[in-house]
């Protein structure tokens, strides 16, 4: 296991449902936590890079609908 963190930026404000989907991230195989900064347009995404890529990560947050770029 090889636990990496990487810093995403979202690219539309929080909300309710972006929050929601944020909150049910976790439950992606290979991460471990996607965790918003004090600063609320930014997030924190722990994964195993044993198991995804960079790549992987940035689409499995579109994929559950998580508007974020890599910042």
């Amino acid at each position: 296991m090889t636990k990496v963190e990487l810093l995403f930026k979202l690219t539309r404000p929080l909300d309710e449902s972006l929050m929601e989907r944020i909150a049910d991230a976790h439950s992606i195989y290979g991460m471990y936590r996607v965790q918003v900064l004090p600063n609320p347009d930014r997030l924190r995404v722990e994964y195993d890079a044993s198991r995804l890529s960079v790549h992987d990560v940035e689409a499995a947050l579109h994929a559950s609908g998580i508007p974020a770029e890599r910042d």
